[in-house]
C-alpha cells in the first residue's frame, strides 16, 4: 500500500468517515480491542498528544472492530480525546491489511494487528509501523508526522 485506502470506516456518532475526506496529514492507528490494557494505554497515549498533533495539523483516528456503542463507552471511561472509528464490516482492517492470523496462549484466532500508518497531504503513505509495542509509539509517531 503506497496511498491512502479510499475506505469508510463509522464514527462514535454513528456517522461515516471516509478516510479520503479527513484532514491530511493522517495517522491512522489500528488496535485489537476496546477496554484492553493495552489498547487503553495507546488510546490514552494519543488522546494526551491531541493538541501535539493538532498543533502540528495532523488528524489522528484509531480503528478497531468493536461496535460504535462499545468505542462510545471506551471513550467515555477513559476520558479519550482521540477519534475513534468502528470498522464492523471489516473493509478498512482488510484495506490496510492489518487483519489477519494471531495466536494467543497456542490458540489460533482471526484479529487486528496492532499497526499505525502515516499520510501525508497528498495521501502518500509515508511511514507504516506494523506489531507496535505500545510504549513510547504515540510520541515516536508525532515525531515523525511533525517532520511532515
Amino acid at each position: 500500500m503506497e496511498t491512502l485506502p479510499d475506505v469508510t470506516a463509522t464514527g462514535v456518532d454513528g456517522v461515516p468517515l471516509r478516510l479520503h475526506d479527513l484532514p491530511r496529514p493522517l495517522v491512522v492507528y489500528f488496535y485489537p480491542k476496546d477496554d484492553t490494557p493495552g489498547c487503553t494505554r495507546e488510546a490514552q497515549d494519543f488522546s494526551s498528544l491531541t493538541d501535539d498533533f493538532a498543533a502540528a495539523g495532523v488528524t489522528v483516528l484509531g480503528v478497531s472492530r468493536d461496535t460504535v456503542a462499545k468505542h462510545a463507552k471506551f471513550r467515555d471511561k477513559h476520558a479519550l480525546t482521540v477519534t475513534l472509528a468502528s470498522d464492523l464490516n471489516g473493509s478498512v482492517t482488510e484495506a490496510f491489511g492489518v487483519w489477519g492470523e494471531k495466536q494467543l496462549y497456542g490458540k489460533t484466532y482471526m484479529g487486528i494487528e496492532r499497526a499505525t500508518f502515516l499520510f501525508d497531504r497528498d495521501a502518500q503513505l509515508v511511514q507504516a509501523w506494523r506489531k507496535v509495542k505500545v510504549p513510547g509509539h504515540a510520541a515516536a509517531v508525532l515525531d515523525a508526522a511533525k517532520s511532515l
